[in-house]
């Protein structure tokens, strides 16, 4: 097959686009795998037992925010640009539950659930994820790591 000019143009511009988006994929999951270690979300195998679904309104990631991505996009875009580690330990310590479903965005970290998706909650009660939240050393155990 000879290729036309048309060909090598579409090819050029495909491998423009991947060079692009190629580092913008990887952030995404940096910040995945920096939420899963700090907050303590790695499964006994080693493996992260959360998605793009923590934050973002799709599983895939992407545009568009669930509510917990909101407050946390707020703390990371916002004026004083933060990392990724300081904009996920201030989430927590501004003590609001983004999804009102009663449990504290810090409570569903500490019972594994999203906090994001007010279906998503706890099987355990407020005052028991409180306790072991104190046990963990209180919100400052989800501080970033220098």
């Amino acid at each position: 097959m000879k290729f036309k000019p048309a060909h090598l143009l579409g090819l050029g511009s495909l491998a423009v686009a991947a060079l692009l988006l190629a580092p913008y994929a990887s952030a995404k999951n940096s910040y995945r795998i920096a939420a899963q270690a700090q907050f303590k979300l790695i499964s006994a195998d080693g493996k992260g037992e959360i998605g793009c679904i923590y934050c973002h309104a799709s599983p895939t990631g992407g545009r568009g925010w669930n509510k917990f991505g909101q407050e946390l996009s707020g703390f990371y875009f916002g004026d004083a640009k933060r990392n990724i580690g300081d904009a996920l330990y201030l989430t927590l310590k501004a003590d609001k539950d983004a999804d009102g479903d009663k449990y504290p965005d810090v409570l569903e970290v500490v019972a594994k659930t999203l906090p994001g998706d007010a279906t998503s909650k706890p099987t355990k009660t407020v005052a028991v994820l409180e306790a072991e939240l104190k046990a963990l050393g209180g919100v400052d155990a989800f501080k970033p790591k220098p």
